[in-house]
């Protein structure tokens, strides 16, 4: 799909398009499409990303733990959505160990314990040891600096998935 299709659709049809690039959430493509049409994927991300930032605060909490676990229960029984099993397994995680799933399970337990919500990290690009290591890293935080850093992950991912959907068309309309 074109930036240019996108922007012409009916917001039914803009929702159903975009509704997943924030996992589980079609409220935030809701939010900005009355703000088409949108010059570049650029504006379109920013404009999604102000709109999770300006909701409320159950809002977003409920954005970032409709995020799965990584190597989670969700992968387990195959129940995450096409683009988090793709994402998780391009990172590796399918793979894991038996080591390393126990550590991601340990790791994914004293997390939601401390936070009330699920690590979340942009995978792309990084292989399970290091996201094993950011993982561990992270759960030492305080919960008011990793609700943020959660969501800076969060926009990462849907810039990806936005880039994958749309493309990179900095220099105009697709």
């Amino acid at each position: 799909m074109t930036l240019a299709e996108l922007n012409a659709l009916d917001r039914n049809g803009f929702v159903a398009a975009l509704g997943g690039v924030f996992e589980h959430s079609p409220w935030v493509a809701e939010a900005v499409w009355p703000q088409r049409p949108f010059a570049t994927v650029a504006a379109l991300h920013s404009a999604m990303v102000e709109a999770v930032f300006d909701a409320p605060e159950d809002a977003r909490l409920a954005l970032i733990r409709a995020h799965p676990e990584l190597a989670g229960k969700a992968a387990i029984r195959g129940e995450l959505t096409a683009d988090s099993k793709n994402e998780q397994s391009g990172a590796g995680l399918a793979q894991c160990s038996q080591e390393e799933f126990k550590r991601l399970q340990g790791l994914n337990r004293a997390y939601n314990e401390k936070f009330g919500f699920p690590f979340i990290i942009a995978v792309k690009g990084l292989d399970r040891s290091a996201i094993i290591s950011r993982f561990a890293e992270r759960v030492g935080r305080d919960r008011d600096l990793e609700l943020s850093e959660a969501l800076a992950q969060i926009a990462r991912i849907a810039r990806f998935r936005l880039e994958a959907m749309i493309g990179n068309d900095e220099g105009g309309q697709r």
